[in-house]
């Protein structure tokens, strides 16, 4: 699970918690919400924008030392929505509490729509070495069904201008949207793939609650892919994109050798991470806290002096394990059993040995003794495997 997550968590043995390496900050403005989307922002709302600057200086504050990272995430939302001024602005603030140790990844969430070479130089300017661009498919319908604002042409400029100023690129699709063909899905990654990014992540389009897909659904507007077609297209993505060289490092996302996404490895290495911004989470000292996701309920608390935590809890030890072997088991090099047991002081069967066995004859998971992991079928149904584990 990785030498860093090794100590750490050794440490925690000894009621003790390394300082965390790396940070998120949540920029929560957007053009508009996408009808699929269920993340934290706000719409229309320049007018917050002075205000949410503000409040993420206070809030950083509260560490009351600079914090160095490895990593570093501005994701949203859509970071590319502020001005390069106001990104500028930002990035000043969150560099003085969280200057970055030699050998940084920064990372920059972006809408193809909003990245010109202008923008491109900025970030690149202020240090920013890799881009994340919300492309999600190169098919003028999709687009429009996905109600996104952009065309394909903006994603393969966005991704011409920072390849030029030696970005790297991780680029995210979205596959299973209704009406979608197998054939219709290929063409994306074909033309993904033409671009030449260093990391793809490929998402199944899912219905959320709260969402205008979600009443969309319900009315009958939006019907979802048959079950057998969405395996396939996750099924052709896996092959086309590990024929084109990337490494399937984790159930949804690519890499070319040595572009992971470092950041989000800490997520699934289940090492600490800071956090700041409406609807922010994060895992410090052994303790989960997220924000609140109302970009003004959180702007109220922090610009009035108070925290704006909404949510917190420590783990138990044994909740803490079985999140680690989920974490664990989402990587495609699985859980290695001596590893899982130095780290957590629990046994894998200790925990679930039962469900163990039965993923096992299901052939979702293989298990020779000394590793576990998910198999090509134990892929395709993950996600239903986990709560069970959990």
């Amino acid at each position: 699970m990785g030498t860093k997550l090794l100590t750490a968590e050794r440490e925690k043995v000894h009621g003790q918690f390394a300082p965390p390496r790396a940070a998120y900050i949540h920029v929560p403005f957007c053009r508009h919400r996408c009808g699929y989307c269920n993340f934290a922002l706000v719409t229309g709302r320049d007018d917050l924008i002075g205000d949410y600057l503000r409040a993420i200086e206070l809030e950083l504050a509260r560490l009351k030392i600079p914090r160095e990272v490895e990593t570093l995430y501005f994701g949203g939302g859509t970071p590319t929505y502020l001005s390069e001024s106001q990104i500028q602005q930002l990035a000043a603030t969150v560099l003085h509490w969280h200057p970055l140790a030699q050998g940084y990844e920064w990372t920059v969430e972006a809408n193809p729509a909003d990245v010109d070479e202008s923008m491109i130089e900025t970030l690149a300017a202020l240090g920013v070495t890799r881009l994340s661009l919300g492309g999600q498919s190169f098919r003028p319908e999709k687009l429009r069904l996905l109600e996104r604002d952009h065309e394909a042409a903006h994603i393969g400029r966005a991704v011409k201008f920072a390849s030029r100023a030696g970005m790297q690129i991780s680029l995210d699709l979205i596959f299973a949207t209704p009406g979608e063909t197998l054939d219709d899905w290929s063409a994306d990654l074909d033309a993904a793939l033409a671009l030449a990014p260093n990391h793809i992540s490929t998402y199944g389009l899912t219905f959320e609650q709260g969402t205008a897909y979600w009443n969309r659904r319900l009315r009958g507007e939006l019907e979802q892919v048959d079950e057998a077609l969405e395996r396939d297209m996750y099924a052709l993505a896996i092959d086309r994109l590990t024929a084109a060289g990337f490494e399937h490092y984790e159930v949804s996302n690519f890499a070319k050798p040595g572009c992971r996404s470092r950041h989000n490895e800490t997520y699934w290495s289940g090492a600490g991470y800071y956090a700041t911004g409406p609807g922010a989470a994060r895992y410090v000292d052994g303790i989960r806290e997220s924000n609140h996701r109302s970009t003004t309920t959180y702007l109220k608390h922090v610009l009035a002096g108070r925290s704006p935590v909404a949510e917190s809890e420590h783990l138990s030890p044994e909740a803490r394990a079985r999140e680690l072997l989920v974490f664990g088991l989402r990587r495609l090099k699985g859980v290695t059993r001596n590893e899982f047991a130095e780290i957590t002081c629990y046994e894998v069967d200790e925990l679930v040995g039962g469900s163990l066995r039965k993923f096992v004859e299901l052939g979702m998971l293989v298990d020779d003794g000394y590793q576990i992991r998910l198999t090509r079928d134990g892929l395709f149904v993950s996600d239903a495997m986990w709560p069970e584990l959990l």
